[in-house]
């Protein structure tokens, strides 16, 4: 019985140190991986505490210029997947001076993502356009138009 208990208390005694090292060995994990990033940038397990490899994605950089100054932006939604950024800017032509035309696509693949922007520099014209092409078919879709909400 005296040895049965001594076994007893010998695997108990293993199994928890089993458990101590490892829960030892996962922190001191943590604070190397932590320390790997405050001194080399970011490391590929915690990635500085931004979610580890999802977050190691490069950056791609802005493919459109920025706003120009002084002019009225205008969300365009629901646009045709065929329907391409000249097309967009002439339709918005025949309403006055239109600075720029943009339809947003996805960067991985050159989708357009079914929406995009017009800027015109006079708001009477921008008004006119959006009052008139709002609901307007296009390629087989109804223009959704408005003025664009900056934040």
């Amino acid at each position: 019985m005296q040895q049965t208990l001594v076994n007893l208390f010998a695997n108990e005694a293993t199994r928890m140190s089993a458990v101590v090292l490892s829960a030892v060995s996962f922190v001191a994990g943590a604070v190397l991986s932590c320390v790997v990033c405050k001194l080399f940038g970011r490391c590929k397990k915690c990635s500085g505490g931004q979610g580890g490899q999802a977050s190691m994605k490069p950056r791609l950089p802005k493919r459109h210029p920025p706003v120009p100054e002084g002019t009225i932006e205008i969300y365009v939604g629901n646009l045709s997947y065929e329907l391409t950024e000249e097309i967009l800017r002439k339709e918005f032509e025949a309403f006055g001076t239109v600075a720029s035309a943009r339809i947003i696509t996805n960067r991985y693949n050159g989708k357009s993502k079914g929406f995009g922007f017009v800027h015109m520099p006079n708001r009477a014209e921008a008004d006119a356009a959006v009052r008139a092409l709002n609901d307007k078919l296009i390629l087989g879709r109804n223009l959704k138009c408005n003025q664009a909400k900056n934040p």
